[in-house]
């Protein structure tokens, strides 16, 4: 069974009575500010690099915004459709499972 560490988190708190959803909005909230912060850091040298990088070829193009806006949110629906899937399968399965120690 692939285990990483939150699965002993998820564990405990579902014997400790926390529901599946609660899991899940406690685990995404955390995860969705660490992406909004690597988007808003990554995003000025993604943008300098395409620059740079399009600025050799003869037929020139601008980056618009949209396309930046586009590929941040296609980001974080990915990371987040991930991040259900592995915290709704980790929290559906036995807690005594994830805490028994292999």
């Amino acid at each position: 069974m692939n285990r990483s560490p939150r699965h002993g988190e998820i564990g405990i708190r579902k014997m400790l009575g926390a529901t599946v959803p609660g899991i899940l909005m406690l685990l995404s909230k955390d995860f969705i500010r660490l992406m909004l912060v690597a988007i808003v850091l990554a995003t000025p040298l993604a943008v300098w690099v395409m620059h740079r990088w399009l600025a050799h070829f003869a037929y020139r193009i601008d980056i618009s915004r949209w396309i930046i806006t586009l590929s941040a949110i296609g980001t974080i629906v990915l990371s987040m459709l991930t991040l259900c899937f592995q915290t709704i399968r980790a929290a559906m399965a036995n807690p005594l499972k994830s805490l028994r120690w292999d």
